[in-house]
Order: C-alpha cells, then sequence, then structure tokens
C-alpha cells in the first residue's frame, strides 16, 4: 500500500487533456477500418453495409462524447468543468476550430445519443445506438429491422462489445497516477 501511494505519478488537468486527447484520436485513427470490418460482416445484415473505412470523424465524437459523459463517476464536478473544457480545446485546436464550434458539435452528439438511447442511461448502449444511426445502418437489415429502422438487438450486442473498447479506463489510469489540479499564482 505504500508503494502505491508514493509510487503515483502526479499530473495535472493540462497533461491529463492531452494524454486523453492523444489516445482517443490515435485509437480511432488505428482501429476504426477493424470497426467498419467488423460492421460489414456482420451476419445480422441481410446487404453488406456501405462505411467508408475514412469516414471516422462520427465515430470519434461518438467515443469522445461518451467517454467525456463518464468524468463525473471520477472526478468533482468543478474538475470535470475544467477537465471537460482543456478536452474541447484540444480538440478545437486539432480540428482547427474555436472552443465554442467544438463544444457545440459535442453537444450536439451528447444530444443525439440522448435522444437515440432513451429511456436507457446506459452510455455504451447509447454510443452504439449513435454508431448505428450516424451510419446509417438501419438500410442494411432484414426487412423487420429495416422497417422499424431499429437496430437488431445481436447486432447491437456484438457493437456494445466493440465500443466497451473505446471506453476509456479511469480505474487503471487513477491508480498509475494522482490528479493534481494545476497551481494558480
Amino acid at each position: 500500500m505504500i508503494s502505491t501511494l508514493f509510487g503515483k505519478k502526479k499530473i495535472t488537468e493540462d497533461k491529463l487533456a492531452n494524454i486523453f486527447v492523444n489516445s482517443m484520436l490515435k485509437a480511432v485513427d488505428e482501429s476504426f477500418g477493424d470497426v467498419v470490418d467488423s460492421i460489414s460482416n456482420d451476419q445480422e445484415f441481410k446487404v453488406r453495409p456501405l462505411m467508408d473505412k475514412t469516414d471516422s470523424d462520427k465515430f470519434l465524437m461518438i467515443v469522445v462524447v461518451g467517454n467525456l459523459s463518464y468524468l463525473n463517476r471520477y472526478f468533482s464536478n468543478a474538475e470535470e468543468v475544467v477537465l471537460k473544457g482543456k478536452i474541447t480545446q484540444k480538440f478545437a485546436n486539432v480540428f482547427g476550430m474555436s472552443y465554442d464550434e467544438m463544444a457545440a458539435i459535442f453537444k450536439d452528439f451528447g444530444q443525439f445519443i440522448y435522444r437515440v438511447n432513451h429511456p436507457s442511461k446506459n452510455m455504451l448502449y447509447g454510443m452504439s445506438k449513435a454508431v448505428f444511426y450516424k451510419y446509417k445502418l438501419g438500410q442494411y437489415q432484414d426487412e423487420y429491422f429495416a422497417q422499424l429502422d431499429a437496430p437488431n438487438p445481436i447486432f447491437l450486442k456484438r457493437l456494445d462489445t466493440v465500443m466497451e473498447n473505446y471506453l476509456w479506463d479511469w480505474n487503471t489510469f487513477l491508480d498509475k497516477y494522482k490528479f493534481t489540479p494545476e497551481e494558480t499564482y
């Protein structure tokens, strides 16, 4: 126990935001093609979905917004607000946008996930449903589910398994790092 207390590295909000943003970008950049292959080859589709392996922006936004929704489980309200702000600014810089433009995109995706997932509050399930609707996968299903424009539950369960790989493991991260707010002078 003593080794874990003294063995943790201190990390500031800014460094944590950098790690988070870079990790999300890297994870999606390196694996989105595999996600597309997994979806395209799923046996629940009657017609192979047409997804472009370079069209990862919607997927990235779903993953980021989903992960941001978990911050309140690990950080105080004040820490959460600061972290979300820093993460939003860093993504805005990456995409050449203003903070307000990026915040509006995050808000839109958050509302979309909430809407397609209602009444469930399970964010993982909401992320999977958001992928289903953002990539218009309903049209590739058998007639029953296509007419409903609802995901086949078997496919959705498989997609949940894929989406789990994109959830940030805060427990492991916080076991290694001690979060310290930045000092003000």
